[in-house]
């Protein structure tokens, strides 16, 4: 009588366990790595001079929470600076907000009005007028006139 005798089988030991295995072992060290460099990137001091974030810090969400547009915030910061500073800096502001983001473009006109509008309450008109210059087509000097007239 013959046995047959049988071989054992290389179970596990195959290129799909060495794969499985390796990636058992990488793939939690990169979420771990991944998620300690994303938390590493908020900024947790409060202080949003030095903060990370561009798109989605505090002035960029309105009280509810919700995401403003590109162009809202940029209106904001403009006429915080229009305020603080003159209307030129906020005028070369928003044509280097433009050159650098041509997406900004369409809404640039508009920008500019209410700029030249908010000159005129604080600046009065003769004084808001002699800001203006040829950024998005003369809007401001439109907003000046408009809120003086």
């Amino acid at each position: 009588m013959k046995h047959s005798t049988t071989q054992p089988t290389r179970r596990g030991r195959g290129p799909a366990r060495r794969i499985g295995r390796t990636l058992a072992l990488v793939l939690p060290v990169v979420l771990v790595l991944s998620g300690t460099l994303a938390v590493t990137r908020v900024n947790w001091s409060g202080n949003p001079s030095n903060s990370v974030l561009t798109a989605s810090d505090a002035s960029a969400a309105d009280v509810a929470g919700h995401a403003r547009a590109p162009q809202d915030v940029l209106r904001d910061q403009l006429l915080t600076e229009l305020q603080e500073k003159n209307p030129g800096v906020a005028l070369t502001h928003l044509q280097e907000a433009v050159n650098g983001r041509p997406s900004l473009a369409r809404h640039c006109a508009s920008i500019a009005r209410t700029l030249g509008r908010a000159a005129v309450r604080i600046y009065g008109p003769s004084r808001a007028q002699s800001y203006a210059r040829p950024v998005c087509d003369t809007s401001f000097a439109s907003g000046v006139l408009t809120a003086h007239s």
